[in-house]
Parts: C-alpha cells; sequence; structure tokens
C-alpha cells in the first residue's frame, strides 16, 4: 500500500466512524424510546389489573406479553388456581427466611446506592452544640386538620442500608419504600377510570337554622325565637326546632355543647358524645344510609359531632342535622343573629367568585365542591385530573405529615422565659397553592440523581416532588430541627437537631432543598428514591377567588361602621379559612373511618373498634379503606403542606420577583424558639417582620411579658398562650385610646 491509498483508507475509515457513531445515537435513542415504551406498557398492565374482571391471557394477548410476564407486572391477575400457588407461596417464604451463609469479618460490606444531594449555599461557621432535646407529648392545634398515623402501604418494602443510622431520641418508626422491580410500576400510575371532573349538576342548598343551645334562641330567617329544649336530647331538640321552623334540614348549635351534658359519666369525652348522639327517641331514629353495612349517619367527635335523624314512622322521607358551629369557625360568644349573618356574608363573598356557590354541611365539603368548579375547561387537563394509584395514595399518607406541631424545651431553651411571643402566620396555607403536582410522577432513583447535573438537581428539589432520604445534621448545629423523622406514639414526627444525629426520612422538595440552602449551615442529604411530578396550578383558581372572599370579609370586619356587621364579618373571614384548610384536608383522602351502631345480642361487623353502648345498641367506627374517590389527591396536600413547614423556618418577602426580607424560625436567634404550631410559632422576643396582611404574613398574635415558666405540657402552653393574646389585646386597645 503506497502513502495515497493509506491517506484514501483513513479518510474512508474517518467517514465509517461518523456514520457508527450516528448509528449508535440512533440505536441509543430507539433503545430509549423502547425503554419509554415499555414502561408505559407495564404501567397500563398494572393498572387494568384494577379491574375487577381483568384477566391475564386477554391482556397478555393485547400487550404482546406472555402470560407469565403480565401476572410478573400485575400479580393480582395470576390465574393460577389457589390451592396450586399457596404451596409456591409457602415455599417461597421458606426459602426467603432460611438463614444466610455467614460472611467473614474481612468481606466488604456494600452500601446502600445513594445519590448525596449538593450544598446549596456555603457552609457558615461552627457554632456551639447544644444538649439533646427531651421528647414531649403533642397535640395538634384544634384548627388544624387533625393528623393521625397510617399503616404503612401494604405493597412497599423498607429501605435496606448497611450504613448504620443514629438512634432518634423517640423510638423511630419505617416508613415504606419504593419497592424495585415490575411492582414498582403501580407507584408510577394512575387509578383506571378515575378522574377529578367537573359537576355536571347544580349543589341545592338545604333550610339552615341557629341554635344556642344554652338560652334556647333560634334564628331562623328574619327573626329570634326562644324554644324550650327539655332536656336538650337529640329528639326533644328535633321536636322543637321543628315545630317552629318546619322544613328545617339542618341545625347549627352555636352555643351550649348538649352532647356534653353528664359527661362526667363516661370514661372518655367520646363515649359521652356517642351516647348523647344515640339518646333513644320514639319520634326520631338514625337516617341510614345504603350499602352492605347500613351505615349510621352519625360521626362522632369530642367537640364537633354531626347527628343525622329522620322520622321514626318515615324514615325514608328525609333528615336532619344537628351540627356544631365550630366546625366553621369559633363563636367566641356571638350570638345567634351575629352566627347567622356571617353565614350569610359568607355565602354573598363566595357568590361574587362563585356564580352557583353553596354552603354544605361542612367547609370540607364546601371546599371540595367549590374546587371541582375550577376545574378547567380547555387545555391539558380540560378532562379532570388523574387519581394516583392506590398504592401510591397509601405511600403519600404514610410519608407526607401534615403541620408541624413541637414544644421545644430545657436546656435548648432556658428554664425561664423572658417573655413569651406568639407570631401566627395569616391564612398560611393560601400562599402555597400557585403551583401543585399533576399527573403520573417520574419516579427518580438515587443512580439517576447521581447522574444529574448540579443545576438539574437543584431544579428537581424546588419542583413538585417528594423524596426518600437520608440526613446528617451537621457538626456544630444549635437551631431547630429542618426535617421530619418518623417516630411511634402520638406525635408521629419529630425535628431531630442534635449534631451527628441521622435518620432516613421522606421529605418534600421544599423542605429538602431548604436543608441544603439555608444560610445557616447546610445539611447532609442523602437521596435514596424520589417522586417528581409536573409543576401544575390545579389549585391556583380556587386558591386565588378564596383569597378573595377572605380579602373582602376581612376589610369589611374593620371598616362597617356597625359592631355587629363587623363581628359577623370577622367570623365569616375566618369560616373562608377553614373552607381552605379543610377543603385541602379533604384531598388527602385518609382511609376512611366509618361509624355505625348494632342493636345489643347481634354480631358485631368485623374489624370494627366499639365507641360505646346502652340497653339497645352498640356504637362502633372501623376503617373502611380507600374509597374510589375522584377528588382524591393526597399529591396536593402533601406537597402544600410540605411548603408550609418550609415557610415556618424561612419565609422569603418578596416585591415582584426582588427578594427584599425574611421571616421564620431561622431567622430569629438559637435558644429563642419555644413552640411550633401548625401555621404559627412562638419565642422569647419579639422579631423585626414586617406585617403587610397578605396570606402568609407573620402577625404579631401574643406577648406575654417574663419571667414566664417554660411550659412542659401541651395544656401549659395554650394557658400562656391565651394570657399572651389578652395582654397584647389591652396593650393594643390603651394604644388606640391614646391616638
Amino acid at each position: 500500500m503506497d502513502r495515497k491509498s493509506y491517506t484514501a483508507e483513513l479518510a474512508g475509515l474517518r467517514e465509517l466512524r461518523t456514520e457508527i457513531t450516528a448509528a449508535e445515537k440512533a440505536v441509543a435513542a430507539a433503545q430509549k424510546e423502547l425503554d419509554k415504551l415499555n414502561q408505559q406498557r407495564a404501567r397500563r398492565v398494572a393498572g387494568l389489573a384494577g379491574y375487577e374482571g381483568a384477566q391475564a391471557p386477554a391482556i397478555a394477548k393485547a400487550s404482546g406479553l406472555s402470560v407469565g410476564d403480565v401476572v410478573r407486572i400485575a400479580p393480582l391477575l395470576d390465574p393460577t388456581p389457589a390451592a396450586v400457588r399457596a404451596p409456591k407461596a409457602d415455599d417461597q417464604v421458606a426459602a426467603v427466611s432460611a438463614p444466610a451463609p455467614e460472611v467473614p469479618e474481612s468481606a466488604p460490606v456494600a452500601e446502600a446506592a445513594v445519590a448525596v444531594a449538593p450544598a446549596l449555599t456555603r457552609p457558615a461557621p461552627v457554632v456551639a452544640q447544644p444538649a439533646p432535646a427531651a421528647p414531649v407529648t403533642e397535640v395538634e392545634d384544634q384548627a388544624a386538620v387533625v393528623e393521625q398515623p397510617v399503616p404503612d402501604a401494604p405493597t412497599a418494602a423498607p429501605v435496606v442500608s448497611a450504613v448504620p443510622v443514629a438512634p432518634v431520641a423517640v423510638g423511630p418508626r419505617e416508613l415504606p419504600a419504593l419497592p424495585e422491580g415490575p411492582a414498582g410500576a403501580r407507584f408510577e400510575a394512575v387509578t383506571t377510570g378515575l378522574v377529578s371532573k367537573r359537576p355536571n349538576f347544580t349543589q341545592q342548598a338545604r333550610s339552615t337554622v341557629f341554635l344556642d343551645a344554652a338560652t334556647g334562641d333560634l334564628a331562623v330567617r328574619d327573626r329570634v325565637v326562644r324554644l324550650d329544649l327539655g332536656a336538650r336530647t337529640p329528639g326533644e331538640i328535633l321536636d322543637a326546632v321543628l315545630a317552629t321552623a318546619p322544613g328545617t334540614e339542618r341545625i347549627y348549635i352555636t352555643a351550649g355543647a348538649p352532647w356534653h351534658d353528664g359527661a362526667e359519666r363516661y370514661s372518655t369525652l367520646k363515649d359521652a358524645v356517642a351516647a348523647w348522639l344515640n339518646t333513644p327517641s320514639e319520634r326520631w331514629t338514625t337516617a341510614v344510609g345504603s350499602g352492605r353495612d347500613r351505615l349510621a349517619g352519625h360521626f362522632v367527635h369530642q367537640r364537633q359531632p354531626v347527628g343525622r335523624y329522620a322520622p321514626a314512622t318515615a324514615p325514608d322521607s328525609g333528615s336532619t342535622e344537628i351540627r356544631s358551629m365550630g366546625e366553621w369557625f369559633d363563636p367566641d360568644g356571638a350570638d345567634v343573629v351575629t352566627c347567622r349573618q356571617a353565614f350569610t356574608l359568607l355565602w354573598q363573598a363566595l357568590r361574587r367568585h362563585w356564580d352557583d356557590a353553596v354552603l354544605m354541611g361542612s367547609p370540607s365539603q364546601t371546599g371540595r365542591d367549590l374546587w371541582s368548579q375550577t376545574i378547567p375547561t380547555t387545555g391539558k387537563w380540560a378532562g379532570g385530573y388523574p387519581v394516583l394509584s392506590e398504592e401510591l395514595r397509601g405511600l403519600l399518607h404514610a410519608t407526607g405529615g401534615q403541620g408541624r406541631t413541637e414544644l421545644i424545651v430545657p436546656p435548648r431553651v432556658p428554664e425561664q422565659l423572658p417573655a413569651l411571643v406568639e407570631y401566627d402566620r395569616t391564612f398560611a396555607y393560601a400562599k402555597h397553592l400557585w403551583k401543585s403536582p399533576v399527573g403520573m410522577p417520574r419516579r427518580i432513583t438515587a443512580q439517576a440523581f447521581a447522574a444529574m447535573t448540579e443545576q438539574e438537581q437543584t431544579k428537581a428539589l424546588m419542583s413538585c416532588s417528594h423524596w426518600n432520604v437520608r440526613v446528617t445534621v451537621p457538626a456544630g448545629w444549635n437551631h431547630v430541627g429542618l426535617l421530619p423523622a418518623p417516630v411511634t406514639g402520638d406525635r408521629v414526627w419529630v425535628y431531630p437537631s442534635e449534631p451527628g444525629a441521622t435518620f432516613t426520612t421522606w421529605a418534600g422538595g421544599a423542605e429538602v432543598h431548604l436543608a441544603l440552602s439555608n444560610h445557616i449551615a447546610p445539611w447532609k442529604v442523602e437521596v435514596l428514591d424520589g417522586l417528581l411530578f409536573e409543576d401544575g396550578k390545579p389549585l391556583d383558581e380556587w386558591g386565588k377567588r378564596l383569597k378573595a372572599a377572605w380579602a373582602d370579609l376581612t376589610n369589611l370586619s374593620q371598616m362597617h361602621a356597625d359592631e355587629r356587621q363587623r363581628q359577623a364579618a370577622y367570623l365569616a373571614s375566618r369560616a373562608v379559612r377553614s373552607v381552605l384548610l379543610f377543603g385541602l384536608g379533604g384531598f388527602a383522602q385518609r382511609p376512611r373511618l366509618v361509624s355505625g351502631t348494632t342493636p345489643i345480642g347481634e354480631a358485631l361487623p368485623a374489624g370494627v373498634e366499639i365507641l360505646g353502648q346502652d340497653d339497645q345498641v352498640v356504637t362502633w367506627q372501623r376503617q373502611a379503606g380507600f374509597s374510589r374517590d375522584p377528588y382524591a389527591h393526597p399529591e396536593w396536600a402533601a406537597y402544600v403542606w410540605s411548603g408550609a413547614r418550609a415557610a415556618l423556618l424561612d419565609m422569603k418577602y418578596r416585591q415582584g420577583k426582588e427578594v427584599i426580607g425574611h421571616a421564620g424560625a431561622l431567622h430569629a436567634k438559637p435558644g429563642t424558639v419555644v413552640y411550633f404550631g401548625t401555621d404559627g410559632i412562638a419565642l422569647t422576643e419579639r422579631q423585626p417582620w414586617p406585617y403587610r396582611g397578605e396570606p402568609g404574613d407573620y402577625l404579631l398574635k401574643g406577648h406575654l411579658t417574663g419571667p414566664v415558666e417554660h411550659p412542659t405540657t401541651q395544656e401549659q402552653y395554650l394557658k400562656l398562650r391565651g394570657l399572651g393574646r389578652a395582654q397584647l389585646a389591652a396593650e393594643q386597645a390603651g394604644g388606640d385610646e391614646q391616638r
């Protein structure tokens, strides 16, 4: 070969190299597309398993898979007879439980795959190490949706890690994780045939009256009547009200709480309420629903029960509810006329933003109904918002906590507080509705997260996302905890802050991002797994309208010349807050608790908890699991709650896009934060945080001058909080008089 031929061959080889590179890219793109299509097929196969009549052979034929492949993706479709399947399952269990071969001590132990998220700010100077905090028992604020422990999703597998985890002060609770293999496809899927759509009907208003059970005053239309309520049993209340206002369908008790009569005779307040709701009556019976269980219509709650009654002679002729005004707002001594006026102002304010606004029995029902009227009719989600798979909803229920409640005790704070200053975030959740997760999430494994650039990782954390992470508190940290850690018991979540403490948890992107980027010191966060949603605005329009109604009523409560109208407008503004707060909680759709009654002597349904009994019936409740509710969107509630928890630590004041200030616990001195309460915090000194009257702003709510003995229980704190609010109100009233 001469030089000329050699040069020509080199040129040809370069051309061939270019063609091979192009072909490789084409193959890689095709493989990526093939993987994507295979994943879509797996998700659809898993989704079809939710249909009761689904059969593996038919799905296999339609999908081009073997029956075995279909069963591996969706084990529920296994056509193997149960008698054959059981021995196989026993063999598998025996194989799993067999002892593993011993590993020599010198053998290396593989660490679970994780990705360490980058610190988004420079580390701050090291600060002094505090002593560990003692555990305390907490109770949710009454205004918030009460959070309860939820069992882990049955299909979720725990995270297995060879890295030793430092124990948390309170016993840890293991959280579910995303399973590997085909089973994981159900966590990236939606429920077949279940979509949130606009209603095709208009809600009908119900005839409503307002009753002071202490005085007997009844507000019906434009008049007030004094009733004789006798012994204040449900039957006597119904008789008295319907004799005066025939056709009444809903009675709100504004004062008197008759369900607490004789409570001292019962071991718990819940037993007393259940007994009152089921007081025997010759004229009235419990209004029951339809279905296999014939569920009782009562809802047993210590403070805000719901009783539903029908005439004993004609139980199908309609029902009347007895409810508590406290579901909507604390009447705080307001008479029945003011409460009725508050409802009128609430309806009028909502009607300015919804043509068909109807006040339903509870704020939760009203909030969901109003939201359903904002579902878009054009664009990508015009057909409605899909409901996530039951497995994914179960994971979100088990891992997405609600509001933060924490009493911080000495030595992290002084035994003698110099003062107790309370700040409350005004209409807090309304600030976090502008963006929410929509559609089917994409799983981000530890390996996938590690392969991202730092910019892509930051974007993912700032998007609508939910992350399984291993967290380590940095050395020298002397401030409050940033991320929730799961524990057993009543508290469900704690917030470790001891330097070096390590725990595994789930948290929203807002909280994880704050842990990495806070101005004091970045925390070490290792991403184990995650769910990344598309950013959407399913709650934005709903939130804007509610904020506008709230602003109208708030202005009216400050500007109206008549004192009664000012009070009514204020109560109505609190009702708007309840519509948003409980409406959002309604999206969470935790496993349902249903109650019922069974005559004495008859067998009780399986799995019930007995609430109480009398000489005729046993009252019970039980978990009914997840319903096929088209409005079940725990991903929305979890994302808003995560954002609100992050804002308790660090909230930005903006003017346009420019950040002009900060507020929150991390912007107070270490050792000054005493209490977190869902949407407020208490400290030992006042803060220079501006208040503009906008949703999310920190409002000075109470100031109790010290020295104050540090509260050791929730009850003690609430008592001090009440004294602080009274003292601040007196100071402000004195200042107004001087002006």
